[in-house]
């Protein structure tokens, strides 16, 4: 009778596996392995050419796959060209904002769920309020970001 259950389980597990096609979202950030719905206001997306989408749990996270993406082979992202869209939040309303057009704060007193981060608005004004309430050594657009300073905040 156990053998039988068992057999059936396995069989179920078996079937199940073979229906999985393509990863089109994620609960678990690939990078930290934490848990996305925990911290909504610092979640992003990679939306990739082929139409798949992939969640992370902060903007840190999102560049280190980036600029890294052979990092993470079961996304089979070889080049970073294959990214077609990235989006952030604005930490203020929570509002999309294309990451590329986005301003972000560094060096301020809000940490995020893997420690130091970068903060996304969706404009400098906003970022500068921002600042004046929760410090940031710096202001930048997204064409600062480099791999350099993602690393430095994971240190």
């Amino acid at each position: 009778m156990q053998r039988s259950l068992f057999a059936l389980l396995c069989a179920a597990l078996l079937l199940n596996a073979a229906d999985v096609t393509e990863i089109t979202t994620n609960d678990r950030d690939p990078v930290y392995q934490l848990e996305i719905g925990k911290y909504p206001k610092f979640s992003a997306e990679l939306t990739l050419k082929n139409g798949s989408n992939i969640r992370f749990v902060s903007v840190k996270a999102m560049m280190n796959f980036y600029f890294h993406p052979e990092k993470y082979p079961e996304y089979a992202v070889t080049d970073r060209r294959e990214i077609s869209h990235m989006t952030v939040k604005d930490y203020l309303d929570g509002t999309p904002v294309d990451a590329r057009k986005a301003w972000y704060v560094f060096g301020s007193r809000v940490v995020g769920p893997h420690g130091d981060d970068l903060i996304p608005f969706k404009s400098r004004a906003s970022a500068e309020l921002f600042v004046k309430k929760f410090g940031g050594t710096r202001i930048m657009d997204a064409d600062k970001i480099t791999f350099g300073l993602i690393h430095y905040l994971d240190m």
